[in-house]
């Protein structure tokens, strides 16, 4: 899995290097885009492009029907039946489609979150860091030594919350720039990046798992930590990024979402597809 992440996450380190200076909505509008584009070619190749092309056709036919009889109850009545069953067709030549996308555009989703998701602490600017262990270890009797790198300031020493099995630092970064954090732990090296003032579209990353499918695939920015060691994820605690536009701070998840359905309906006559 982690070589996976390697590979998938560099296509989107290239894509961006452009963009990295540049305020995140030129990369946003890239990326969507693509995925526009992307969702028409799968759409055009994997859907039933006649059968949607005729149930649209009856849809409309009904619904002029149901203009012209809208004075008699019975017609009336059967053309809305009529709009409903093609509807219903129309729906099941668009389900295999829409199957087949939702893989990529979760991969996409994933990459996206780290690049769009997250704001880069600013120098001085304090933070937690939280050391989640695996069941059956309690934080108070688990030896975890932190050693960070010069830039990289402990604030508080660690708070072990035994009920949640955490072990917590309150840190802050000197300057800018990607630092790191060891945490030592059954004699072996974990280390954890801190990103600090970095550009305007830049790849975080808040969480680092151990090696686990699910995590690994949710989390793919970082090694994952090793099954053998008794530290479940460790977390830097980043502010939630917003695209401005207009005075009004945006999710990037509506971002991304409305600019691709925008670009997929605008290009679907060059290549010709039936939506």
């Amino acid at each position: 899995m982690w070589t996976f992440n390697q590979v998938f996450g560099k296509i989107f380190d290239l894509l961006f290097i452009p963009f990295r200076d540049m305020n995140p909505w030129v990369g946003m509008i890239i990326v969507s885009f693509l995925t526009g584009l992307l969702m028409l070619v799968i759409f055009r190749y994997t859907s039933n492009q006649a059968g949607i092309k005729k149930a649209k056709n009856k849809i409309k036919a009904h619904l002029l029907e149901l203009r012209l009889y809208k004075d008699s109850l019975g017609l009336s009545l059967k053309a809305q039946g009529n709009i409903l069953l093609a509807n219903l067709k129309y729906i099941t030549h668009s389900f295999k489609p829409m199957l087949v996308m939702i893989v990529p555009v979760i991969l996409i989703l994933i990459q996206m979150n780290f690049w769009f998701g997250y704001e880069s602490l600013k120098p001085g600017e304090q933070t937690l860091l939280k050391v989640k262990l695996e069941e059956g270890y309690n934080p108070l009797q688990t030896n975890l030594v932190l050693e960070p790198d010069p830039e990289i300031v402990i604030e508080t020493p660690p708070l072990r919350i035994e009920e949640y099995g955490e072990v917590n630092w309150r840190i802050s970064s000197k300057k800018k720039g990607i630092h790191h954090v060891n945490i030592i732990v059954a004699g072996q090296k974990i280390s954890k990046t801190i990103a600090t003032d970095t550009k305007p579209l830049s790849k975080l990353s808040p969480i680092k798992h151990r090696k686990k499918f699910v995590d690994e695939l949710f989390y793919p920015v970082e090694a994952p930590i090793a099954k053998d060691l008794p530290v479940k994820s460790i977390e830097v605690r980043y502010p939630a990024k917003r695209l401005s536009l207009f005075g009004f701070n945006i999710h990037w998840l509506i971002s991304y979402f409305a600019l691709s359905i925008i670009f997929g309906f605008s290009f679907k006559g060059i290549f010709k597809v039936e939506i």
